[in-house]
């Protein structure tokens, strides 16, 4: 058979180390499924994931024609993306009073006549 990019090709897991699986897909062709292609997002641990000898069905993302090495994915045939999640920015103050800098500007005065106090007194 004759691999292209962009197929769609069905194979079984051969082995799995911490970097990625080797996934079979013929008799005398083998790919590699690295660890950032096994699903979307972070993947701790690829061995909670996928096992050997699961059948699998893979993209195939890159072939190096020099080494003839293919490169394969699953996360790029997962049909729901991982939504990012927001976080809500926190605030020292209440946003909605609107004081900014105004509780300083106050302060400073009695601030600078107290360091004032402590220099002269020494």
């Amino acid at each position: 058979m004759n691999y292209k990019i962009g197929m769609i090709v069905d194979g079984t897991i051969t082995g799995l180390q911490p970097y990625g699986a080797f996934v079979s897909l013929s008799e005398t062709v083998q790919g590699l499924i690295h660890v950032s292609e096994v699903q979307a997002g972070y993947t701790k641990n690829i061995h909670s994931l996928l096992e050997v000898g699961q059948k699998v069905s893979v993209q195939i993302i890159d072939i190096d024609e020099y080494t003839k090495k293919i490169s394969l994915s699953l996360r790029t045939l997962e049909n729901q993306t991982q939504q990012q999640s927001y976080r809500r920015k926190k605030y020292f103050t209440n946003k909605n009073k609107k004081i900014g800098f105004q509780t300083l500007e106050k302060e400073l005065p009695l601030w600078r006549n107290e360091a004032m106090e402590k220099l002269l007194s020494k």
